[in-house]
């Protein structure tokens, strides 16, 4: 009769097994949130539950499907979730260990947490480009590291303010040309050159600097903001994906609750 029971026993290995699940799903969820991919991964997760419940209650026919299915699921979440996958492994072989750890980036795990990057002072910047029509193309660092992009333009360590943006993106200046990456409160390069998306549905309003924003947005979990030089729009740009914002405190704010 005890033997029934035994599945009450919790121990420190448990702790941890349910502890790293945890983590691994979080991470996974923050990967695919906001995206298409997130109502596969929920029908996928209610695919499992149904194929455990069949095997409890001993339903032949259906485990069977679903068992076949789940053999090899693998090959199928491997196409449908390619984008994310290369994320997942993107965030992984590159963190930071001099500054940012693993577990420094567990957000959840902090009673409060707020970032120091100062977006307002991006997103004023951007405004008197975009009155002036000056092109622009600015990369919010998050967990992946973008240092393999480094070797692409100028490592710099600047302080982030809106006049030295506005001076980076000037039109004479020789730091106008490619995109900067910023870290933290710190513009930490100028001048890199982004890989381009290789998505057909793009408008063809949109240039390069658009089409830059939408692959390292992509590829990482960065964020990034364009500024067009022929029509002074301000792009907010996510997962890929353009992101509506009703005007620049609204932007603001969108930026902000994103980086947290």
């Amino acid at each position: 009769m005890l033997e029934q029971f035994k599945f009450w026993e919790f121990g420190i290995i448990d702790f941890i097994d349910v502890f790293l699940v945890a983590i691994l799903l979080y991470y996974v969820y923050k990967l695919v949130k906001g995206t298409v991919a997130v109502n596969i991964f929920i029908g996928i997760i209610v695919i499992y539950l149904v194929w455990r419940l069949t095997d409890y209650l001993q339903m032949d026919m259906m485990h069977r499907i679903f068992d076949g299915f789940m053999k090899v699921g693998i090959i199928a979440l491997i196409v449908v979730f390619q984008p994310e996958i290369r994320k997942f492994l993107l965030m992984i072989g590159s963190t930071n260990i001099r500054g940012k750890s693993i577990f420094g980036k567990m957000k959840f795990l902090k009673s409060e947490v707020s970032s120091d990057t100062d977006v307002e002072s991006i997103i004023m910047a951007c405004k008197n480009m975009s009155e002036s029509k000056t092109g622009a193309l600015i990369v919010l660092e998050r967990n992946n590291n973008l240092d393999f992009l480094l070797d692409t333009g100028d490592t710099t360590n600047i302080t982030l303010s809106q006049p030295i943006i506005e001076s980076i993106f000037f039109k004479n200046s020789p730091l106008h040309d490619g995109a900067i990456i910023i870290e933290g409160n710190f513009v930490k390069a100028t001048r890199i050159i982004l890989p381009l998306t290789n998505e057909n549905n793009i408008p063809k309003r949109y240039g390069l600097r658009h089409r830059a924003a939408v692959g390292i947005t992509e590829k990482t979990d960065a964020l990034a903001i364009a500024v067009s030089e022929e029509t002074g729009h301000i792009s907010y740009i996510k997962n890929g994906e353009f992101i509506i914002y009703k005007d620049v405190e609204g932007l603001i704010k969108k930026i902000q609750k994103d980086l947290v």
